[in-house]
């Protein structure tokens, strides 16, 4: 394997591993936090703000839910957003997979 593509393999797990060390290695409480924690500067501050936001979002989600047809359409959207998010988490663990797999490779047949 040439150097620099060596070099892009390690560079792409250091980068990996960041990541996951970021991310406490998983999907945890943290993780969470820091995602949702986001959020809040997007809210207004005042109370009544809050409120006639929360109104609106409950009645949107009141209109939607109440509708049979619309509530299959949103939940029908929702799975294959979920089976989508789920096949691209694996795909990423497969190349991570490969990437340590190449390492560990390349560093067997240079010892």
């Amino acid at each position: 394997m040439a150097k620099k593509t060596k070099k892009a393999l390690k560079k792409q797990q250091r980068m990996l591993q960041a990541a996951m060390a970021a991310n406490g290695g998983g999907m945890g409480m943290g993780q969470a936090q820091g995602l949702l924690g986001g959020l809040a500067g997007l809210l207004p501050a005042r109370g009544s703000e809050r409120f006639l936001v929360g109104v609106l979002v409950g009645g949107a989600a009141a209109y939607l839910l109440s509708d049979e047809e619309m509530r299959g359409r949103v939940m029908k959207s929702g799975l294959k957003l979920y089976a989508s998010l789920l096949g691209g988490l694996a795909e990423m663990k497969e190349q991570a997979a490969d990437l340590q797999a190449e390492l560990e490779a390349e560093q067997a047949g240079a010892s």
